[in-house]
């Protein structure tokens, strides 16, 4: 009977260790979208002679990206993507370390 419950006890700790990547990299991208299309329609409402010069760098990195209310949707795009890229790779790595300290092959269940 211990056996089992120390065995149960274990599954558990795993369980509780290991992250889903794919929420993961939904949850980032989300957040970063969301994030980045609120503040350029922050900037575009709040208007001014330049609106949003270091912001408006992004548009190396972001093709299309601008400081406007269109370039907010191409920018919520690009930063969805690039967030969910993060975190599901964040996800990955951290649940292949647990897998090594849980001495398992990494993927193994």
């Amino acid at each position: 009977m211990e056996d089992r419950g120390e065995r149960l006890e274990e599954l558990v700790r795993t369980r509780v260790l290991r992250l889903n990547a794919t929420v993961q990299g939904l949850i980032v991208g989300i957040i970063a979208g969301l994030g980045l299309f609120i503040t350029t329609n922050w900037l575009v409402l709040k208007g001014g002679k330049v609106v949003g010069p270091h912001l408006a760098l992004l548009g190396q990195f972001f093709i299309g990206y601008q400081v406007t209310f269109v370039g907010s949707f191409i920018g919520f795009g690009y930063a969805f993507i690039s967030g969910f890229l993060a975190g599901y790779c964040a996800a990955s790595l951290y649940n292949r370390f647990v897998d090594l300290r849980e001495g398992r092959r990494p993927g193994q269940t």
